[in-house]
This record gives structure tokens, sequence and C-alpha cells, in this order.
């Protein structure tokens, strides 16, 4: 018998002939975007390559996330008069709540968060930008305490760190 032309040696009479199992075509230097051959990375999704964030991008997710906290805040603040409105004069607490300037800036300030928070996503990856709401926990605990005058114990100052370590793992590590 004739030896095979290809790789697998010579074939052995009476044995099956061997068909050679197909091989992925070679993909070309800067085109290995999440092992897709032809999906090369451009624009925003380039930056979870090593997660290199610009100072603009980095300011706008911060901005994001501080008046997320301050609109929560403010929400915060505007029921907890419109619940003493309503202890004191028996009225309607969806009345006094909708009517209450607190309530109705706070959701305000929460639009223009998320406004920010979309023009944050149209420029890093959610796998980045998601994490930074971690910071929002912090902001929001920090600001119930000195501003709402609520109380924290030191499990949940404990946790709200962990979150935030954890916030500086993802956003440091390298994919």
């Amino acid at each position: 018998m004739s030896k095979s032309t290809d790789t697998d040696g010579p074939l052995r009479p009476g044995t099956p002939s061997s068909v050679p199992s197909p091989q992925p075509p070679a993909q070309a230097p800067g085109n290995q975007a999440a092992g897709r051959p032809g999906h090369e990375r451009t624009g925003p999704e380039s930056i979870s390559k090593g997660h290199q964030m610009s100072i603009t991008s980095a300011a706008l997710l911060l901005f994001a996330v501080c008046t997320a906290a301050t609109g929560q805040l403010m929400l915060k603040h505007g029921m907890q008069m419109a619940s003493a409105r309503t202890a004191k004069s028996g009225s309607s607490l969806i009345v006094n709540a909708a009517t209450s300037p607190w309530i109705l800036f706070g959701l305000a300030i929460f639009g223009v968060s998320a406004i920010a928070w979309l023009a944050a996503l149209s420029r890093v990856p959610l796998s980045v930008a998601y994490p930074f709401n971690a910071l929002g926990y912090l902001v929001i605990l920090t600001a119930s305490i000195l501003v709402l005058h609520e109380r924290a114990n030191a499990l949940t100052w404990t946790g709200s760190l962990l979150v935030v370590s954890g916030l500086i793992i993802v956003v440091l590590a390298k994919p």
C-alpha cells in the first residue's frame, strides 16, 4: 500500500482511512477579541483591555454615582418630611410626598444621574462601570450619618468597605 499524504502517518492495511480534523482558520494578529476571529476591538470596548480609563470617563462615572447618592438622600429626607406631615395632619402620604420639593428635586437629580450614567456607559464597558456603583454605598452611608443623623454599626462599615475593596479589585484586574 502507499503512504498517506497527510501527517497522520502511514495507513495500515485493514484500518479505515482517517480524516484529519478541521483546523480553525488562523487569526490575524489583533483580531483576537474575546477569542472570535474577525472581531477586532475598536472604540470604547477596547478600554477593557487593561482597564485603561480616561480621566473624563472616570469623572463621568463618579459624577453619576455622586448625583445618584444625592438624589437618594433627597428622596429619603423628603419622605421623612412627608411622613411627619402626614402624622401631624392626617393627610395622605402620597399627596404629601408628591408635593414635597425635596422629593421632586431628588427625582430631578436622580434623572441627571441617569443621563450621566448613560453617557458613562457609552464610553466604558459595563463590567468596569457597574462596580463604581459600590462607591455609592460609602457616599450614602457617610451622608446618611452626617446629614440624616442615622446610625451605622461596625458591621455596616465593614461590609461597605469590603464592597468597595471588590470595586478596586475589579477595576485594577487585568482581563
